[in-house]
């Protein structure tokens, strides 16, 4: 087996190390950690420390690395069944070197927990000083801590070899570490740990890019389908993807460079002749040469993008023209960065800041799992179809399909045969072999009924039967097809009114809401500027670098944004078009509608500007007092201004029955005028 991709170049790190081709001694990670543990302002003979950060934090953390624990946790098994009864534990961690899970020798565990080697502990540098935990994860690579090498004098009977996890993205997920007794050390552990870290890393690439092309390859074929094999990821129409570490090894180019790679720039053919290369039932490994003049054997799995199409090609077979273009339109990248690293959490990359988000994402982590249906709540354009998403990218179906039904934008006469699906014949213009349905689309996954309000009202009993029974009967079939499937429902309507009016069934809602949460909409969001800024950057070619003026970021601050984030982010995509390669986003590069809007608004600002001063309205003046009743306020009372004013806005809400518009409109304000005083309205008022 290729040992060079698992032994460092110093070898053991308790051994000198030789020198470098430079002559210069080679980076010493233990020294450097030492000299890291003292500007912490550890001292080693700090005592340990205990204080956890409690079972909620340990839960959340845990349910916020579930993608890790899910494809750690047998390979864990396999680690611990190698050094069972050595005196050794295996251990867990998170990107922080927060420890998630343990298994161990349990005369080990009693006195791993003495110096608080436990779940729920940071095991961070910044907490623990040198250990082989905090200082792989710090230095990003695999080594070993052999006792008297820990910081603190409280660790110095352990020895620990410890090799960071990589995500498919190439960024650190968490860590897995082998801590055992100083005196039972073997030198051949950290192989050991290297090689199920690694293990762990090749697993996640099937879950994260199922309908991606893997290209499996080794410079020997006998090594194809191993652990020591490259795994390179495309998508349909030759873009980059990712890469294990034995295949960055082996291209001879790091992640960061691979990105800007296609399969025809590292593989010097166009990615069609791959598809016919592979084609067959059971397809042989084939070499290929690489970019660098290196041959490789190569065996290639691709999955045709709808599982539910019938009589698909097998892995590793050439799609046909139709499933290429469908896989190129579904080929996925179902996670999102956050920020500086990749998270296996797509409701991770939703919460920036705003504690409304972040309230409904910790709920939404609590239920993931439970197959709790979830309704989200919202006006049009919060965003949430991608929440939606995100909860699906989070669960145990991620790897499955996740099938989007807009309710309100088929036609009524198609909703039925697009939901339950049909047989052939079934009516007029029926397709010739039926059509499956959305709900049976979704087998497996997660099924998101987007504007569930919209939804027919005879439609409605077919939907809550199907959830009931978890049941189909097609259009014109004569039997049923059982279907799994987890629901994820979203409407701007208040359904609880509808059913008052006796336009949605009660039984239906009861069914679907499990968990009910709102997104606020985009002005209520306390974290704006980070959100406008994470759609421009996601809007930008690589590489590119547009920034928005002041005065225009001032300018967004002030609008109402009726079409919350779809509005924001044509706005934005239009003005990135308008800026060009680099550049600021100013003013002239704003859409004419857009500033229409703006232009009156400041005109209707105006307008009120001396009738909002004298009634204190101004934006950032003090509260005033509660108002004086309507039948005490008369001319010549010497009563204040401020309370005629708030007299008039009741008596014209009262006359136009709670509407502010029309209430603003006889006033000769605009609405936010009276929104700005509804703390001082009487709340009855406000429709």
């Amino acid at each position: 087996m290729s040992a060079a991709l698992f032994t460092p170049p110093g070898g053991r790190h308790d051994a000198p190390a030789p020198p470098g081709p430079d002559g210069n001694a080679p980076p010493d990670p233990i020294g450097q950690a030492h000299r890291r543990s003292q500007a912490y302002g550890i001292d080693s003979t700090d005592a340990p420390d205990f204080s956890s950060p409690g079972v909620g934090l340990l839960n959340d953390a845990r349910e916020e690395n579930r993608f890790l624990f899910q494809h750690a946790a047998p390979v864990m098994e396999t680690l611990y069944d190698q050094i069972v009864n050595t005196h050794s534990m295996v251990l867990l961690t998170s990107a922080k070197g927060l420890v998630l899970h343990s298994l161990g020798d349990t005369d080990f565990l009693e006195k791993a927990s003495r110096v608080a080697l436990t779940p729920g502990m940071d095991w961070s540098e910044k907490n623990k000083g040198t250990n082989a935990i905090g200082t792989a994860l710090s230095e990003q690579e695999a080594l070993t801590v052999h006792g008297s090498q820990h910081y603190m004098d409280a660790n110095k009977f352990l020895t620990c070899s410890c090799s960071p996890i990589f995500d498919p993205y190439g960024q650190v997920i968490g860590a897995l570490d082998v801590t055992g007794d100083h005196r039972s050390y073997h030198q051949h552990t950290l192989a050991l740990v290297r090689m199920s870290a690694q293990m762990i890393e090749n697993h996640m690439f099937a879950d994260i890019f199922p309908k991606a092309i893997r290209i499996h390859f080794h410079t020997r074929s006998e090594f194809l389908g191993t652990l020591v094999e490259g795994i390179a990821v495309f998508s349909p129409e030759g873009r980059f993807l990712s890469a294990n570490r034995s295949a960055q090894f082996q291209i001879g180019l790091p992640f960061s460079a691979l990105k800007a790679h296609t399969f025809s720039s590292l593989f010097g053919m166009p990615i069609s002749a791959l598809f016919e290369l592979f084609s067959g039932a059971m397809p042989t490994p084939k070499q290929l040469c690489m970019h660098n003049g290196v041959s490789v054997w190569c065996r290639v799995k691709i999955k045709a993008a709808n599982p539910w199409s019938g009589g698909g090609k097998p892995t590793g077979a050439a799609p046909d023209a139709a499933t290429a273009s469908a896989a190129a339109a579904a080929a996925a990248e179902p996670l999102k960065p956050t920020g500086r690293k990749m998270q296996f959490s797509s409701l991770q990359y939703l919460d920036t800041g705003d504690p409304q988000v972040s309230t409904v994402i910790h709920k939404l982590r609590r239920v993931s799992g439970r197959d709790i249906p979830v309704m989200i709540l919202g006006e049009t354009g919060t965003g949430k179809d991608l929440l939606a998403q995100a909860i699906h990218g989070d669960s145990t179906r991620s790897a499955q399909p996740f099938v989007s039904v807009n309710c309100a934008s088929i036609p009524d006469t198609l909703i039925e045969s697009e939901l339950f699906g049909y047989e052939e014949g079934a009516f007029t213009g029926a397709r010739k072999k039926g059509s499956i349905g959305k709900i049976l689309q979704a087998h497996g996954g997660t099924l998101f009924l987007d504007e569930i309000g919209d939804m027919p009202k005879h439609l409605q009993a077919r939907l809550l039967r199907v959830l009931q029974d978890r049941k189909v009967s097609p259009l014109g079939a004569g039997k049923e097809v059982e279907v799994d499937v987890t629901v994820i429902s979203a409407t701007h309507k208040n359904l609880k009114d509808m059913i008052a009016r006796g336009d949605f069934r009660e039984d239906l809602y009861y069914r679907l809401n499990g968990l009910v949460v709102r997104l606020p909409a985009l002005r209520e969001r306390t974290d704006f500027e980070l959100v406008v800024h994470k759609i421009l950057k996601a809007l930008c070619d690589q590489g590119q670098q547009i920034g928005i003026a002041p005065n225009v970021m001032a300018l967004f601050k002030r609008y109402q944004w009726p079409g919350n984030f779809r509005q924001l982010h044509n706005l934005l995509r239009t003005a990135v078009v308008m800026v060009g390669s680099d550049g600021v986003i100013d003013v002239a590069h704003l859409p004419d509608d857009f500033l229409d809007e703006l232009e009156h608004a400041q005109a209707a600002d105006a307008a009120e500007g001396g009738l909002a001063e004298s009634f204190g309205t101004a934006p950032g003046s003090e509260p005033l007092p509660p108002p004086a009743p309507l039948s005490e306020v008369a001319p010549g009372d010497g009563q204040r201004l401020q309370d005629v004013t708030l007299s008039a806005m009741a008596q014209m809400l009262r006359l136009h029955k709670g509407n502010v518009s029309a209430a603003a409109k006889a006033l000769g304000v605009s609405r936010n005028t009276i929104y700005r005083k509804k703390d001082q309205l009487p709340p009855d008022l406000l429709g």
